[in-house]
């Protein structure tokens, strides 16, 4: 092979390193570029958040705290409590519901000016409302969730799976047969609407 066969050669493999240099960058480039920006966010919240104790500012409703720590442009993280719906008492296009202002007095005496913990499942970290999803363990081991749940004062929130999703189901089985808290006296018209279309028989013996 002649010195000029043995450049032109030397030169193409060069080309063809380069241009498949080029092409690795542009997937991994392209491949970055599409991991969706929910699930960065999710990641981003889970490192942030899960794990980690917080001083609650505010119980804002029996399901919903603030916590001492910037989120975003706000001075405060909101908490929405993860497979739980506690009676509404703040909701804007919604009356004040039956057993509403003792789920809101219970997440304030339990909660409120306390230093908690928090856990996120780590595939989704917050609601359509931007509020972060936890579990919230109190200064005694327990968690304010289950909590909720035992003592009547909350239902299984089972429009979205989550981590305790039959637990869950348990424990307001549990509180709803001990009759406790709400389920001594609530009627049917008083439970959320969403419960109502979900399970149309709960009530009945």
């Amino acid at each position: 092979m002649s010195r000029r066969q043995r450049l032109v050669v030397t030169v193409l493999c060069l080309l063809t390193a380069a241009l498949a240099v080029c092409l690795d960058y542009s997937c991994h480039s392209r491949k970055q570029q599409t991991i969706p920006s929910q699930q960065a966010a999710a990641i981003s919240d889970y490192e942030k958040y899960n794990d980690k104790i917080f001083l609650v500012l505010k119980a804002v409703d029996g399901d919903t705290i603030d916590l001492d720590v910037p989120d975003g442009d706000s001075p405060y993280t909101r908490i929405r409590l993860c497979g739980v719906d506690t009676p509404e008492t703040k909701h804007p296009n919604t009356a004040v519901m039956y057993f509403g202002p003792e789920a809101l007095e219970f997440t304030k005496k339990s909660a409120q000016g306390k230093i908690v913990r928090v856990f996120l499942d780590a595939e989704k970290s917050r609601d359509k409302y931007k509020r972060i999803l936890a579990y919230v363990q109190l200064p005694d081991g327990k968690f304010l969730n289950e909590e909720l749940l035992s003592e009547g004062f909350a239902y299984a929130d089972t429009r979205f799976k989550h981590s305790c999703y039959h637990k869950y189901l348990q424990l307001e089985s549990v509180a709803k047969r001990a009759k406790k808290g709400l389920w001594c006296n609530v009627t049917y018209d008083q439970l959320p609407q969403w419960k109502q279309k979900r399970e149309p028989n709960l009530l009945r013996k």
